[in-house]
């Protein structure tokens, strides 16, 4: 296919990421049967290249086409097409003019869930799990120490506090947001590493949180993840205003830059 023309804001309804963009393309194409079901997407690279984005941008749209269960990836084996789904999936529109107001209703969506996640986390939480918690806030120092955003690593602190707390669920609907999550705690975690004490508390908030846990207090995991996400929203309303003229994926670039 030769290299794809990005839709105007016109066309997608003012579609604000350029993974909007592209899971927008990718979609009319399989409906207009260009990858019938059975058949396979092109690599990574090569779609990056058709459409002149990181391939960062093509993870995160084949993530929402495969939640929508148009397709499914297995390793070594690529992208492929499923049989059409007739049943209309349950969709996010975080689609605003605004970026930063994009990101400010994740968080405010996550609250919620956040809060009663860790509060059944300190009520159900096995030793076993206690450890996987532990582990998963120190791989979060070790990818601040390598330099690396510590994204995935964030994202996983989080999946393994759903995991202990006992409700499946939680853990399916984490998922599920985290198709909408990574871009948005690519900018928050990327503003918070302009500033030593944004970092600082990242970290406290964190402890705060995995503490509770550990004790078993649910009253205080609840209040300790509140907090955190309060405090997320508060750091990012300090941010320099220029960085959000721009769709959310195109400030975490500016911000922190995206790594392959």
């Amino acid at each position: 296919m030769n290299k794809a023309v990005m839709p105007s804001t016109d066309n997608l309804k003012k579609a604000d990421t350029l993974a909007d963009r592209v899971t927008h393309i990718l979609l009319a194409e399989i409906r207009e049967n260009k990858f019938p079901a059975h058949s396979r997407l092109p690599s990574e690279a090569v779609m990056a290249k058709r459409f002149g984005v990181s391939r960062t941008v093509i993870r995160e749209a084949v993530s929402r086409l495969k939640a929508e269960g148009l397709v499914d990836t297995r390793q070594g084996s690529g992208t492929s097409v499923l049989e059409p789904n007739t049943a209309t999936p349950f969709r996010l529109d975080t689609h605003t003019q605004d970026s930063l107001k994009a990101v400010l209703r994740v968080i405010e969506l996550r609250r919620g869930v956040e809060a009663e996640m860790a509060a059944l986390a300190a009520e159900r939480r096995s030793a076993a799990q206690f450890v996987r918690i532990k582990k998963a806030l120190n791989a979060i120092q070790k990818a601040e120490r390598a330099g690396r955003d510590g994204v995935d690593e964030d994202l996983a602190f989080h999946t393994e506090i759903s995991r202990a707390c006992g409700n499946p669920l939680y853990t399916s609907l984490l998922s599920y947001l985290s198709l909408y999550l990574h871009t948005a705690i690519v900018v928050t975690r990327a503003n918070e590493a302009q500033r030593e004490d944004f970092s600082r508390q990242v970290h406290e908030e964190h402890t705060a949180i995995m503490d509770a846990i550990f004790h078993q207090d649910p009253e205080a995991a609840r209040a300790a993840a509140l907090r955190h996400m309060e405090g997320a929203a508060s750091r990012l309303k300090v941010i320099d205003t220029d960085s959000w003229t721009a769709p959310m994926d195109e400030a975490a670039q500016r911000l922190n830059g995206m790594r392959e």
